[in-house]
């Protein structure tokens, strides 16, 4: 079976990110890039060193036969009809997180993919990350009983620093604290919960940081979620902290706990009740896409359109539900009042 061709739209942070990732798979080889700046073929082989074709048009792109794959790492409002676009021209998708920054373009997302038969995988990738597996295996396993209560949440301060913040700090392309980062915490305690939203409630905030001035809405908020079994979960998102990156879980069982990477359990023989035991993993503790898991998931993604799978973990339809999720969260925010997730219909 010959190499699945990508097609990476976009050049700028995460697009090394996804073009290392494709190029270390099995079944997949990148062959050419799309970029409204206009490089030069030398340019980008100096860059990447890859010798890729170069287009300036994303049309262009999309007529090319021999691309069967279109990574889309451009700005977040540009998501939804590039990736309609791409499904429509026969092509596989992957789509960097936010896919949407509203319901509406959400649903239409959706339905053009699955018209289309195409796969398509989401840029959750923390759900590939060794330390998600170890606790969704410890959960699976009982280990900390039946979980009840869990937080996920995501510091990392995205000031002008960052070469997307002259963008991702609007309204029309950030969004909010949650679509613009703190996504990942809200996708890995749903998927660690494993458990239907009943209902959310949001409040935010805003730093009174010099650095963070600009942001057109409140780069702070909490997120309470009652599960429809009656558990409860929090999700803190923050991108105007003036702190080192921190992604944090707490998980409460019947068993025991979980803390970033430790555990307290009754379910295991010989450990201290009183102290805290590490489990030797990689952590995510780092805000640099270079450091997060887009290999594993690249490798899973290619897998799946070769042996005509659903894509596992990362598919479009987990994304749907995570982000239909923050757009209830985000409506609670505007409406002041809890959201019931009946309320956003799809």
């Amino acid at each position: 079976m010959s190499d699945l061709r990508v097609g990476i739209v976009g050049l700028g942070w995460v697009a090394e990110a996804h073009i290392i990732a494709f190029e270390a798979t099995t079944g997949a080889k990148v062959t050419a890039v799309c970029s409204s700046r206009n490089p030069s073929p030398a340019e980008v082989e100096a860059r990447y060193n890859l010798p890729l074709k170069v287009y300036s048009k994303f049309e262009d792109m999309l007529a090319d036969p021999n691309i069967d794959i279109v990574s889309i790492c451009t700005m977040n409002q540009d998501h939804p009809w590039q990736t309609i676009a791409a499904v429509e021209a026969g092509k596989h998708v992957y789509v960097e997180k936010p896919v949407a920054l509203n319901f509406d373009d959400l649903k239409a997302m959706r339905a053009a993919i699955k018209k289309s038969g195409k796969r398509a995988c989401v840029g959750f990738e923390c759900r590939f990350s060794m330390q998600l597996g170890l606790i969704s295996s410890i959960i699976d396993r009982g280990l900390i009983g039946e979980v009840t209560y869990g937080e996920a949440d995501y510091y990392h301060g995205i000031g002008p620093w960052y070469r997307q913040f002259c963008w991702s700090n609007t309204k029309a392309g950030g969004g909010s604290a949650l679509l613009s980062g703190g996504c990942h915490a809200m996708d890995a305690l749903l998927y660690l919960m494993n458990e239907p939203v009943e209902e959310v409630m949001s409040y935010s905030t805003k730093s009174r940081a010099e650095c963070f001035s600009s942001y057109e809405f409140d780069p702070c908020s909490v997120t309470i979620l009652k599960f429809a079994n009656g558990k409860v979960g929090k999700v803190a998102a923050s991108i105007d902290c003036l702190q080192p990156y921190y992604f944090h879980f707490q998980l409460v069982g019947s068993e025991g706990s979980i803390l970033d990477n430790k555990i307290s359990t009754k379910a295991l023989d010989g450990l201290n009740p009183n102290k805290w035991t590490t489990l030797e993993t990689s952590t995510l503790d780092s805000g640099e896409v270079l450091d997060h898991p887009y290999h594993p998931q690249m490798q899973a993604f290619v897998d799946a359109i070769n042996n005509g799978t659903p894509v596992p973990l990362t598919d479009f339809e987990d994304a749907y539900e995570t982000h239909k999720v923050i757009f209830a969260a985000d409506l609670s925010l505007e409406l002041g009042r809890p959201v019931k997730m009946s309320e956003l219909i799809d």
